[in-house]
């Protein structure tokens, strides 16, 4: 389970690779891939870049999500695989079920399907749509996603029918797809409490975070009595020396691995429930960082 009451879980955000303008390494992330598998970390992210930008902050040029979860699905066999996050207001959500329903079943149950609104005016613009209006599409989209990732399957047409003259294939098969907001998504905490099972959204400091989760609690209370995750990600620049002391940086945290474990026993304290590692490698590799992580910290937290 990715999310749990009483635990914290440990994902890795992919590509994991310089951020310079380069095209994602495909094989050097499945190798990523199968390495986190094997070391036992929980969860796999992958986002939703459709184009890319001068003006963007990330320089990357990101794989098609589905196609890259594919691939993930093919090369591991117990880590979670996640979206971090499709932007829904600019996908068609019957597409987007059919692609969750087919990377459910691929995977054997194992994916976790994580939904944003995106912030970028000028990539709502390329894709014929207003930013302005991107609250009431969530909404839309999100509801028609849900109804056809149910037991029930209903598949709902553009004026709010259901069609029963048509069906998504693969099934469920025995299996869930659960949906997270991911950042606010232009929605109200209580609109999150009531519609995902869990929300996640980017690092702050964890004074600033303390005040981010009684929010969402306060929203869960109006809303239901079943658990609700919290999760986010942390850029991460893991030191050789394992005594440096944690330094705060831009969306995360520079460290050695004592500073990390506690770091992350305050956050696993504060009621964080998962915390998904952008890893900045200066100088050390991916994979070296996670077998530290996996052989020093994970042990120390679980």
């Amino acid at each position: 389970m990715l999310f749990h009451p009483d635990q914290l879980s440990f994902g890795i955000v992919l590509p994991a690779q310089t951020r310079t303008h380069a095209d994602v390494q495909f094989d050097t992330q499945l190798q990523i891939a199968a390495q986190a598998d094997r070391l036992g970390f929980d969860a796999l992210w992958v986002r939703d870049v459709p184009l890319n930008s001068e003006d963007y902050p990330d320089p990357i040029g990101h794989s098609d999500p589905w196609v890259l979860l594919g691939a993930l699905a093919a090369v591991t066999s117990d880590i979670r695989l996640a979206t971090g996050a499709i932007v829904l207001p600019l996908r068609h959500p019957l597409h987007i079920a059919k692609a969750a329903l087919s990377t459910a079943a691929l995977s054997k149950g194992r994916f976790v399907l994580g939904l944003g609104s995106g912030d970028r005016p000028s990539e709502y613009e390329m894709f014929g749509q207003d930013i302005e209006n991107r609250k009431a599409l969530f909404q839309s989209h999100w509801e028609r996603l849900a109804a056809a990732l149910r037991a029930d399957q209903q598949v709902i047409d553009e004026s709010g029918r259901v069609r029963n003259d048509f069906a998504i294939r693969p099934g469920l098969q025995q299996v869930s797809v659960p949906m997270v907001a991911v950042g606010s998504s232009s929605q109200s905490l209580e609109w999150i409490a009531r519609h995902a099972t869990a929300w996640t959204t980017y690092y702050r400091s964890l004074a600033v975070q303390k005040d981010r989760l009684a929010l969402w609690h306060n929203a869960q209370a109006k809303i239901t009595t079943d658990f609700r995750g919290f999760g986010q990600s942390m850029v991460l620049e893991l030191l050789d020396n394992p005594q440096a002391a944690y330094e705060e940086i831009d969306l995360g945290g520079k460290t050695g691995r004592r500073g990390l474990i506690g770091a992350l026993s305050a956050m696993r304290e504060a009621g964080i429930h998962h915390v998904a590692f952008n890893l900045i490698t200066q100088g050390r590799s991916p994979g070296e960082v996670m077998e530290e992580i996996a052989a020093d910290i994970l042990p120390a937290l679980r």
